[in-house]
């Protein structure tokens, strides 16, 4: 498709702006935002919690109002809320504003997959389109690297940070009005969505989306913290540690092509041993603390995947409703993630690390019970 480009490039741009700055910057600079606000470890899960509740909202407004505002306004509106979300982050005076400005942020995310999914197969034929939207959920990834390069550079200056993550979500969200296509909105009945839930596989997908969500959260709220608090890392490798994270997750634009050659199901129970395991290597890293380099690398790695197995196993359940079929696993790992940042918060508090660090590593094999069965895929081109 001619244009095709430039539309996996500005969706991947809009997936870097809000999962990688707007919704996962947060966990990245928590250490330096509780050294400005009054910010517990309870109540940092539980400002986390508000943005991965906000995603839930988003994600399921983008679904059901997708189809009728068209892929190209459902995109600006999510780089618009990024936008103004992370620009009140950098203005925010106490913490019950950082928390609804977060909250904004989160519900950004929610806005952004739907569409995207939608405009890929607008755009794409069936057999390009797994491809396409591994390399576009990787854009996570890609932002990731970015916050962590520039966090380095500014250091302990987060409101100067998210006041840069503002200017670069303007560009994008002007850069998708002119790179996705205008297309037509169309009405949709509404009343088959409930046949559309009842699909086999579905329920399974959600409750492995919903543990994965759970067990995230250790790393995407509290990793940072954890770095600096418990494994006393100095300031200057905390960045270092999230680029590595990153650079790992940007393995996940192969997700398509790992899916096609060795199966959904193989590649979904390796993505969650390798969550498991990070949280193991962290562990050890109290001994070894280059250790912990690996486990974050590891992390983005098989958080990426293990995400893109669920974007491409739900579109193919609803291949006739992309949105709905990437929303619906989203949503579940949303509610996950709502779930697991004040689980994990509690647990670290009033357990230690290490008990988190085990439950959760716990809940992600928990996950791998549901087998997601192999379903054939098409060549990728």
């Amino acid at each position: 498709m001619k244009g095709g480009g430039n539309l996996v490039a500005a969706a991947f741009a809009l997936t870097a702006l809000s999962y990688g700055l707007a919704r996962f910057g947060y966990g990245l600079l928590l250490p330096q935002i509780r050294e400005d606000l009054p910010l517990g470890a309870v109540a940092a899960g539980w400002v986390s919690g508000g943005a991965f509740a906000a995603y839930c909202v988003g994600i399921v407004a983008a679904s059901l109002l997708g189809a009728r505002l068209g892929a190209r306004m459902m995109a600006v509106l999510a780089g618009l809320t990024a936008t103004l979300g992370v620009g009140l982050v950098a203005l925010a005076p106490s913490t019950s504003v950082l928390g609804a400005a977060i909250a904004l942020a989160g519900l950004s995310t929610g806005f952004t997959s739907p569409p995207l999914a939608a405009a890929v197969a607008q755009g794409f034929d069936g057999p390009a389109r797994p491809k396409a939207n591994g390399m576009i959920n990787s854009g996570t990834a890609a932002g990731i690297v970015f916050s962590g390069i520039v966090a380095m550079v500014v250091g302990t200056a987060w409101r100067e940070l998210y006041a840069l993550f503002a200017l670069i979500g303007g560009l994008i969200t002007i850069w998708l009005w002119f790179a996705l296509p205008a297309g037509s909105p169309v009405r949709r009945n509404d009343a088959g969505i409930s046949q559309d839930l009842a699909r086999p596989g579905l329920a399974g997908l959600c409750v492995a989306g919903f543990l994965m969500g759970v067990s995230s959260t250790a790393v995407w709220t509290f990793g940072a913290h954890i770095l600096r608090s418990v494994l006393s890392f100095p300031e200057a490798n905390i960045p270092v540690a999230w680029i590595a994270l990153g650079l790992g997750g940007l393995a996940g634009s192969s997700t398509g092509m790992l899916v096609a050659r060795f199966g959904i199901g193989s590649i979904h129970q390796a993505a969650l041993f390798g969550i498991a395991l990070c949280y193991g290597i962290l562990a050890a890293a109290t001994v070894a603390p280059l250790l912990a380099f690996a486990a974050m690398g590891l992390f983005g790695v098989a958080y990426i995947v293990s995400s893109g197995v669920l974007l491409i196993r739900g579109i193919a359940l609803l291949p006739d409703r992309p949105e709905l079929g990437l929303g619906i696993p989203f949503l579940a790992v949303a509610s996950g993630q709502t779930v697991g940042a004040p689980l994990f918060g509690a647990v670290l508090d009033g357990a230690g690390p290490w008990a988190a660090l085990l439950l959760f590593g716990a809940v992600t094999c928990g996950a791998m019970f549901e087998r997601m069965q192999d379903v054939a895929s098409p060549p990728l081109s």
